[in-house]
């Protein structure tokens, strides 16, 4: 059957949020509940939380927290390419139930969406936020509050969206809440387009690492995402790192999320991901049972409209044939909702 873009992305969506997934068929390791705690809270049973927040504050003297490497000195109000004050700026926090099934569980994933951001797409899908900052200036007693408030409604994870730039102001906040009782698994929700000096940091406070994986090549890097031509190699280094940290997904025995990467791919139009490319880097790089999540979600937003080769939604083929790559590449553990609908599109098509 032959189907229009508007209707494979208005199906796709419809798809997404309509079926139901059992947890139990994710390809990840089961941990006790019981011996479990957040990896932050070893870090202050060591007596290092502190110093590692004190250590990270410094950075806003001559930040250089991301790949941009600004230099700015963001302690005397100084902004740079983020355009981030000192303190973080929040748009809202909630029980978000979007997410891949491991994280919502039955209660939602506890989401905080910081304002601004180091990458600025002109595809951005959230550009309200991240290009004009729309949000609330906060400060980090705030942000702990609003990570005690998500857990008391019961949320399985704290989830921050877009926290490069704010990383300093998220350890202390971290530190804080957990003072006050904090045991959630804590997410870095990023772009990927993360400095390793910087994710080391971060060593020992992460549970899990939700990276994108935007492009694999640097010239499509550099026209969608505001110079950044870098982005395929930082990000190949970034989440290394990452893998390094925290290692394939784990789940407890409900089948939530506790620890590891999870590692987003959005698929676009004519190939400008680099999908191919991307997926075989994967089963090279990192273990092939990494979780990773081959997205049909791309939407014309923001800029986008200017560009002719992604003004307009995927195809249905053009969505297969990334599922495709990645078995061909031998990724084992595939979002299961990518591959529900791989496989109900050729159904349709067969």
């Amino acid at each position: 059957m032959d189907l229009t873009r508007r209707k494979f992305i208005k199906r796709s969506l419809l798809f997404g949020s309509s079926l139901l997934f059992s947890l139990s068929s994710l390809q990840a390791k089961p941990v006790k509940d019981e011996k479990w705690i957040p990896a932050y809270a070893n870090l202050e049973k060591e007596e290092k939380f502190g110093q590692k927040v004190k250590e990270a504050y410094a950075l806003f003297e001559k930040c250089e927290l991301c790949p941009r490497k600004c230099g700015v000195n963001r302690a005397r109000g100084e902004k740079g390419f983020c355009r981030a004050p000192l303190k973080p700026v929040v748009f809202g926090h909630h029980a978000h139930f979007g997410e891949e099934m491991s994280l919502v569980g039955q209660n939602g994933s506890g989401t905080i969406f910081f304002s601004n951001c180091n990458l600025r797409c002109i595809f951005c899908q959230n550009w309200p936020i991240a290009h004009e900052g729309r949000g609330k200036e906060i400060r980090d007693e705030d942000l702990a509050e609003m990570m005690l408030d998500l857990q008391g409604k019961g949320c399985h994870n704290i989830n921050l969206v877009t926290p490069t730039h704010v990383m300093p102001n998220i350890l202390n906040a971290i530190r804080i809440a957990l003072k006050r009782g904090l045991n959630l698994p804590v997410m870095y929700n990023t772009s990927g387009y993360e400095r390793v000096e910087a994710l080391k940091r971060l060593d020992g406070v992460v549970d899990i690492y939700k990276p994108d994986f935007k492009y694999m090549d640097p010239d499509k890097a550099e026209k969608y995402s505001a110079g950044a031509s870098d982005y395929p190699e930082v990000t190949k280094k970034a989440v290394i790192e990452m893998n390094r940290q925290v290692g394939v997904l784990q789940l407890d025995s409900h089948g939530v999320a506790r620890r590891g990467v999870i590692i987003r791919h959005l698929v676009m139009p004519n190939r400008v991901a680099g999908t191919e490319e991307f997926t075989r880097w994967v089963s090279e790089s990192l273990p092939k049972s990494t979780y990773v999540n081959i997205m049909a979600q791309y939407r014309v937003e923001y800029k986008a409209f200017e560009y002719p080769e992604i003004a307009r939604g995927i195809t249905v083929q053009e969505f297969t044939e990334a599922m495709d790559w990645a078995i061909r590449y031998g990724l084992t553990n595939l979002d299961p909702k990518s591959k529900e609908l791989r496989e109900f599109y050729r159904r349709r098509a067969g």
